[in-house]
């Protein structure tokens, strides 16, 4: 069974996700503050951390901070409708998708069965995708850039892998996240250039400049093909 870790300082929240994840077959951790979930993250190694924004003392962009110097577990974002600009830094921090309060605990749980379905086994039709220097072994979910293994999350990746599958075609914002939600909402289109940030600072030798994934002004992005 999957071990999912739920991060709150709301007991009433932190009670309704666990219920609503035991009830889908998830094994459920809980810690209620930032320090707590680093301790509960390094004891109980999760499949998936569900991560409240507006934690006491430590927050939850910390949180994400040491998660990410330590692991790439999936990390899925709970916050407030006004704290958009936490929520962008979160993605960039490499967070893999949130969920805004008030929302639904269903809608959580397929939140999180999605990210953690794009960790599991192989992808169909398996096989090896070669940009310049760049390797992706979509059966593994390896990258490697000048021979060098880079650790991506599964969101990355699967953004990586759209984007290298076609090379140079150039992907709107919106077909990208219909790639890693299954839909496109407008809304979310800004969490796509969080990624592609997030992206290009662990793929591209110089993210000021990059030679793979290109930006394609007013429309979205594409795998350079030269």
């Amino acid at each position: 069974m999957r071990t999912v870790l739920v991060v709150d300082d709301e007991l009433k929240i932190t009670r309704l996700v666990r219920d609503y994840l035991e009830q889908a077959g998830f094994v459920v951790v809980t810690a209620s503050d930032g320090k707590g979930a680093i301790a509960a993250a390094r004891q109980t190694k999760p499949d998936l951390v569900v991560l409240d924004l507006g934690l006491p003392g430590m927050d939850g962009l910390d949180v994400i901070r040491h998660l990410r110097s330590v692991s790439n577990v999936p990390v899925v974002v709970i916050t407030a409708r006004a704290e958009e600009a936490d929520r962008i830094v979160g993605l960039e921090l490499g967070a893999d998708d949130y969920v805004v309060k008030p929302f639904s605990p269903k809608e959580l749980v397929a939140r999180v069965r999605a990210v953690l379905r794009r960790t599991d086994g192989h992808l169909a039709g398996a096989e090896i995708l070669r940009v310049s220097d760049l390797v992706i072994d979509t059966g593994r979910r390896r990258v490697q850039v000048a021979e060098e293994t880079v650790e991506l999350t599964p969101t990355e990746f699967d953004l990586l892998h759209a984007l290298a599958s076609q090379p140079g075609r150039v992907f709107t914002r919106g077909q990208l996240l219909e790639v890693i939600h299954g839909m496109a909402v407008v809304s979310y289109e800004r969490a796509i250039d969080a990624h592609v940030k997030n992206l290009r600072r662990k793929i591209e030798p110089d993210p000021a400049h990059p030679m793979y994934v290109v930006t394609v002004h007013g429309i979205g992005y594409r795998m350079n093909d030269a």
